[in-house]
């Protein structure tokens, strides 16, 4: 028996014993069969109920609910899609931008809600998100993301910001500017989807844990325990982990993000920092960051940067990456020169699922029964709640409007064969580093930087 606490701080914090549900032991009929008791999973399972009371709604979970993405985040429930906002109005016109956005940024609305309405306690903070220039080379991404906002009327909700005003907000070494929207929250993701796994149990939906799903087929999930056959759907909703299913292996690329956490700082190192509004706080440095202040008084600094290893694998190995956990302790205490010497209590990390494009997709074959939810590329809080809306209304055949976003019935292509994927990825991820050190140092951009940006565009 995993000892799943052990996975992050968030579940070992989750206010509750972590102990699994049964598993699927017999073949079973149902209305709606769901892979994966993450967010994405429950929230389909949550506004399939909420809105067909009495659906028979089953979902399985080779863990426990919460086991990846869900209960190992940084905390952030961000208005931010995984492609950025030019990207979008580059591939999809200002039309479909905009409302994607609009969209993006009601969905942190709307977890707020249901937390609110189904008294989850996931210490939901709406404190807004905070992207700050650290070094005057990252001044123009800033200012190209705001003028990108106003070009799609969206600006109202942005604020560009001085060195000054930045400060004012948190003490950090180096700022130059920043880019605030209030439309962000921070919260508890293993409250969060603890708590998601509770309200479809109260509305008639079950979770049968550590079930392994090993197939899936028009209208069936095939486990070691038995059959799920669903007489209307079912759903593919794993996120990473749907790359051990043979048929889905190349659908999303499985990137480690990591993780530390500090001590509880104490009232006077806060004094020093600031950061009173409690804003989600990240760089527009390449190999990104990503900085929570979490409700008992710590500093979450998260980052991406661990290899991605051969074939995707995926094992616990690679959420405690060595060298870059300490280069995570590195960069907190180049933040924060005042917190020199902070001891870090917990590490840990996890896969996100990459889409080729980076594109999140939303499918559902009525004549196969079969609908997919995925690729959120690290901004699953949010996008998830979103994502799963729509594919309710997909499958059942309910308008929502949502299925004119962009999203909506779109497959991103595979990524390429071994070893190329393994070759590409790789260079990518140590090229991206080698361009934000360069210009940290002040030194000219590497020979190979439009070769690194062009792979990585979104």
């Amino acid at each position: 028996m995993r000892d799943y606490a052990t996975y992050s701080f968030w579940l070992e914090d989750s206010g509750e014993p972590l102990i699994p549900r049964p598993p699927l032991s017999t073949s079973t009929d149902v209305d709606v069969a769901i892979l994966g008791a993450g967010y994405s999973g429950l929230w389909t399972a949550y506004y399939l109920l909420q809105h067909e009371p009495g659906l028979r709604v089953a979902v399985v979970e080779k863990e426990i609910a919460g086991f990846g993405a869900s209960g190992r985040n940084g905390g952030w429930c961000s208005p931010n899609f995984p492609v950025t906002a030019g990207g979008l109005e580059k591939r999809f016109g200002s039309e479909s931008a905009r409302n994607l956005l609009l969209a993006m940024r009601a969905a942190v609305d709307e977890v707020g809600r249901v937390c609110g309405e189904e008294k989850i306690d996931a210490r939901f903070h709406k404190g807004g998100v905070l992207t700050l220039a650290r070094g005057r080379h990252q001044l123009p991404g800033i200012r190209s993301a705001y003028t990108t906002y106003e070009r799609l009327g969206l600006a109202d909700r942005y604020q560009l910001l001085s060195a000054e005003e930045a400060t004012e907000r948190i003490r950090v070494t180096d700022i130059q500017g920043g880019l605030y929207t209030p439309d962000g929250a921070s919260l508890h993701p293993a409250r969060l989807v603890r708590g998601l796994a509770r309200a479809v149990e109260a509305r008639g939906g079950v979770i049968y844990e550590q079930t392994t799903v090993t197939a899936f087929k028009p209208r069936r999930l095939i486990t070691a325990g038995g059959e799920l056959r669903a007489a209307r759907a079912i759903v593919l909703a794993g996120e990473a982990y749907l790359t051990r299913l043979p048929s889905l292996h190349r659908s999303l690329l499985p990137v480690y993000s990591l993780i530390s956490l500090t001590q509880p700082l104490t009232a006077a190192q806060w004094s020093q920092i600031g950061w009173q509004g409690g804003e989600s706080v990240s760089s527009t440095r390449n190999t990104v960051v990503y900085l929570t202040k979490t409700p008992d008084g710590r500093i979450l600094f998260g980052s991406r940067g661990a290899p991605y290893a051969f074939a995707s694998r995926i094992t616990d190995q690679q959420d405690r990456h060595e060298a870059t956990m300490l280069m995570i302790h590195r960069s907190l205490v180049e933040w924060f020169s005042s917190l020199a010497g902070i001891r870090f209590t917990h590490s840990w990390g996890g896969p996100v699922g990459m889409p080729r494009d980076w594109m999140p997709a939303v499918r559902f074959d009525a004549g196969s029964g079969i609908g997919s939810i995925m690729g959120y590329t690290g901004q699953g809080v949010s996008t998830s709640n979103l994502a799963a809306r729509l594919l309710a209304g997909l499958i059942m055949q309910r308008k929502t409007g949502l299925e004119m976003l962009p999203l909506a019935q779109r497959r991103s292509p595979n990524w390429e064969m071994e070893p190329l994927r393994w070759l590409v990825v790789r260079y990518m991820q140590g090229a991206f580093l080698r361009i934000d050190e360069a210009a940290e140092a002040g030194r000219p951009r590497p020979f190979d930087s439009g070769i690194a940006e062009s792979l990585g565009r979104h």
